[in-house]
């Protein structure tokens, strides 16, 4: 399903103490949007209405939820907020958005596969049709549960997100600062989802009126090694880290973590310029840093106590 609106757009965003909320309030004043941010708790459909009588939008983005702090093993000892969060809020949103003609872009996640034999490394990606086969964590439990609910609602697009990445080094929920703050890490293909590139692209999709599930990627999939190389080339030719095994890596984490292939064909459909991961990688997080070299390989050095 793809209606353009003809309207004047006015957005209402949620999420607005969240990393990927507080970028796209960024995006869109920089766009000259009308917008704004939602004062609502998303348990809260009374607080919702009002906000709906308020700003008046002709489109909803929800990047609002829980990932956990630091991260998502956080979640495995918080399920009742977790549920809270990710399921009722957002459905709760979802089904305000649908009883007032509002089209929803949601935020989601990708983190709700893992390889399988039909789906090995190297070869097919999981699309937008195949139904979530990891539930391996809580946070990926909860996340599942809600996009299979969110196909009902004919309003409402789905973005699959995956490890999200912004060219900050330093900034801890960017998934390469998080690997190479490590010593060691696991090496393995994953898609994701390079934000300077792709997030403005979530806006013209919402304009466009998409809906549905969409695997919200950039094309390929790229390793831990491959990027932590890319680093020590651009960066500081010294970097060193070392490699552990999945059942290894357990031993140090809570919940099990997702590790998938996306297919891309819709988002390619959509917008044909998109980069493939590792040539966005370099254009919009590894050449900005070597213009910086010195200063992030300080910064990074210090980050990691060397």
């Amino acid at each position: 399903m793809t209606v353009e609106s003809t309207t004047e757009q006015v957005f209402l965003v949620y999420g607005r103490t969240g990393w990927i909320g507080g970028l796209v309030g960024d995006l869109l004043k920089s766009q000259g949007a009308k917008w704004e941010y939602g004062t609502a708790r998303l348990e809260d459909r009374a607080a919702i209405l009002a906000d709906i009588a308020r700003v008046n939008p002709t489109h909803v983005l929800c990047a609002a939820g829980i990932t956990g702090r630091p991260n998502v093993d956080w979640c495995e000892s918080h399920k009742i907020e977790t549920i809270r969060a990710n399921v009722i809020g957002c459905l709760n949103l979802a089904d305000v958005c649908h009883q007032n003609n509002i089209h929803m872009t949601y935020y989601g996640t990708g983190c709700i596969f893992t390889y399988d034999e039909a789906h090995r490394i190297g070869g097919k990606g999981f699309t937008e049709e195949d139904d979530a086969n990891f539930r391996g964590s809580y946070y990926s439990h909860t996340k599942a549960a809600v996009e299979d609910l969110l196909r009902q609602y004919t309003n409402v697009l789905t973005l699959r997100v995956r490890m999200p990445i912004v060219a900050n080094l330093l900034y801890p929920r960017n998934f390469i600062t998080k690997i190479i703050k490590y010593d060691k890490v696991i090496d393995i293909p994953n898609s994701m989802t390079v934000l300077p590139e792709l997030l403005p692209l979530s806006l013209e999709m919402a304009k466009r009126g998409l809906t549905g599930v969409l695997n919200f990627t950039n094309p390929g999939a790229i390793s831990h090694n491959e990027i932590l190389q890319l680093y020590k080339e651009y960066v500081d030719d010294e970097f060193v880290w070392k490699n552990f095994s999945v059942e290894e890596q357990a031993d140090v984490i809570v919940a099990p973590r997702s590790n998938n292939m996306l297919e891309t064909k819709r988002i390619e459909r959509e917008f044909p310029e998109v980069m493939d991961i590792k040539t966005s990688l370099i254009k919009y997080v590894f050449e900005p840093a070597r213009e910086r070299r010195e200063e992030v390989k300080a910064a990074v050095r210090e980050m990691r106590g060397r």
